[in-house]
């Protein structure tokens, strides 16, 4: 069953997805709902979201974009719950995003990907759950929080469009939520895009921008 949070819906789970609609993002990242996943809970919510590049005023949200910053968030909850995600609220994290080849070069780069994830959560370096009231000034309540970071280089031969060589970094992820609110969980997930697409911190204007 694929799922909006329509009234036929159990309560916390149309809870869990008005408070996505509640979220507070950053003007320069597009999101709305996209197709979940089928089959890997009883009911599920997607949510797309994309980087938005200068002069670009189309409404849709793809769920992949080569060549930008782009990523998916999805929600999934089992009233009887599952023992691996020890709860019944799971988020399953993908973000893509390309970057530069001394950043994509960087044998640091899978730790530094992964501190966006584990700062924004608010869970601590080294562990899979987070510390309350950390993150952000928000409390977001995480457990069993696992995933990968992967750098790729793509190398163009031939007639095809696009630079000859590109680099890529994928984060994929997944933990567990413990209480309704999950809207701060998605202002967390785009702020890793954020860092991802090299967006300056909110409130901070680029040189040469104006």
């Amino acid at each position: 069953m694929t799922s909006s949070g329509a009234p036929t819906e159990p309560a916390d789970f149309r809870a869990a997805v008005a408070s996505l609609h509640a979220a507070r993002i950053r003007p320069e990242i597009e999101v709305g709902p996209i197709r979940p996943p089928q089959r890997l809970a009883p009911y599920s919510y997607a949510i797309g979201a994309e980087v938005r590049q200068s002069g670009d005023d189309s409404d849709d949200v793809p769920v992949d974009s080569p060549g930008s910053s782009f990523g998916r968030l999805i929600l999934l909850y089992d009233p009887a719950g599952q023992d691996a995600w020890n709860g019944t609220m799971r988020l399953v994290a993908y973000v893509q995003a390309e970057v530069e080849a001394a950043l994509a070069m960087d044998p640091l780069l899978p730790e530094v990907a992964w501190s966006w994830l584990s700062d924004a959560l608010g869970v601590p370096a080294g562990e899979s759950a987070s510390t309350p009231g950390t993150s952000a000034d928000r409390t977001i309540d995480v457990t069993a929080l696992g995933g990968t970071v992967t750098s790729t280089t793509s190398v163009r031969y031939g007639d095809i469009a696009g630079p000859p060589r590109a680099h890529q970094l994928e984060l994929r992820a997944s933990w567990t939520a413990t209480g309704l609110e999950i809207g701060g969980h998605l202002e967390a997930f785009c702020e890793v895009l954020s860092s991802a697409a090299g967006l300056p911190p909110v409130g901070v204007t680029e040189l040469g921008s104006a």
